[in-house]
């Protein structure tokens, strides 16, 4: 096997491989995003209350994170597939325990098991790249995977919002057991094994404590990890906040709310679409240079603005900075993740999968924390994640230490 499996497939079988990839890195993202509008339907029907539906959140959100940790240095150890294929069949089952949960209990329950299945799409697709490419066709390829993993979490809501005014809750997890149901036939159909046997045991990384050394101990990759967990963290605190924002404090109607998020996808969408040629073209820790920047000041932009009193007309354009700088910086923290560990891409994928997780699970409680009156809450968060990640890039990944990707 070359050293760049992928380098050899023709432009068909690439552009498929990726398409099915990113259908499987977005399960996760919708898991958790798609039934956010339909909280008050959950509420009402079963008669509890506000912090017991947020906490089936807070339950997919801990299934998921501790799914990309098991099953990235499992599928490090035994191969990318079975992993995917069995985990993604769980996901099917649990989807269909929660669309017929009897109470609130069972549902959190279940939604734990139906994070955990999904965890193995985002974290096993990603090493898979790695294992099909590298160099500059890896920063491209995960340019279009970070397409899927950027939009989705600002799409499922909008998406949700549509389907809660057509169907009732219940029917938005028959939905998700049918999308896992569809990516298990496209991976029997066109996905093959990408780790095979005799590069799951190289000496010094066979082990999950050596793979786990070997990946924490990389300065570059706990830099962009922490840069990845911030610009996630900051892209959360405005995903937790911007319903209330949006529609209960400046007034608007759910299709505002709705073209708001839209133009928001549409900053990341270009975000990571220029991100592939200009890691290539720059190298990738340079465009963080840039990205980073940009998460700084589109923050301070929402924080200063609103404190000038300009409303919606102050918020909305930094919103949109801040959406494209995350766009911006996602694939170049992928590629510098992943670029130096072919022997536990699964490994590194899954740390740096869960660390995003859990920022995000820590941004919406700190969120909730202030009365949401006006954007500086958001703002604030949004500024301190930035502040961090910049703060990563210059003192520990050090931009002008690290090799260039050829």
């Amino acid at each position: 096997m070359s050293e760049q499996p992928g380098a050899s497939f023709t432009r068909r079988r690439r552009i498929t491989t990726l398409i099915v990839l990113g259908l499987l890195a977005g399960l996760g993202p919708f898991t958790i995003d798609l039934y956010l509008p339909a909280f008050p339907a959950v509420k009402d029907d079963f008669g509890t209350t506000d912090a017991s539906v947020q906490l089936t959140l807070s339950a997919t959100t801990l299934g998921f994170a501790f799914g990309q940790l098991v099953m990235g240095p499992l599928s490090d150890r035994i191969g990318r597939r079975r992993p995917l294929l069995v985990a993604t069949g769980v996901h099917v089952l649990a989807s269909v325990a929660v669309a017929l949960a009897p109470d609130i209990v069972t549902l959190s329950l279940m939604r734990i098991v139906q994070g955990f299945g999904a965890a193995a799409g985002t974290v096993v697709a990603m090493a898979m790249v790695r294992d099909l490419f590298g160099g500059k066709q890896l920063t491209t390829a995960l340019s279009r995977l970070a397409l899927v993993i950027g939009i989705a979490p600002i799409a499922a809501p909008v998406l949700g919002s549509w389907l809660v005014g057509i169907m009732h809750w219940r029917g938005l997890f028959w939905v998700l057991a049918c999308y896992a149901a569809l990516v298990i036939v496209l991976q029997l159909l066109f996905l093959r094994e990408t780790l095979p046997p005799h590069l799951r045991h190289v000496p010094g990384h066979s082990t999950l404590r050596q793979r786990y050394r070997a990946v924490l101990t990389d300065r570059v990759f706990v830099g962009v990890a922490i840069i990845g967990a911030s610009i996630f963290g900051g892209m959360f605190a405005y995903i937790s906040t911007a319903s209330l924002l949006l529609q209960e404090v400046y007034g608007f109607s759910p299709a505002g709310f709705g073209l708001v998020f839209a133009l928001c996808s549409v900053g990341v969408l270009i975000g990571t679409q220029t991100a592939g040629w200009a890691a290539n073209r720059f190298g990738p820790q340079w465009v963080l240079a840039v990205s980073t920047a940009l998460l700084v000041v589109s923050a301070s932009g929402i924080v200063l603005l609103d404190l000038a009193g300009l409303g919606v007309a102050g918020l909305v354009p930094p919103l949109a900075v801040f959406a494209f700088a995350f766009g911006l910086s996602m694939p170049c923290v992928q590629t510098l993740a992943l670029a130096g560990h072919p022997g536990e891409a699964g490994t590194a994928a899954s740390l740096l999968g869960a660390l995003n997780m859990s920022i995000a699970g820590l941004v919406s409680p700190l969120v909730g924390l202030f009365t949401i009156q006006d954007a500086i809450p958001m703002g604030t968060i949004m500024l301190a994640c930035g502040v961090l990640a910049a703060c990563s890039l210059w003192l520990v990944v050090r931009p002008r230490s690290v090799a260039p990707v050829r």
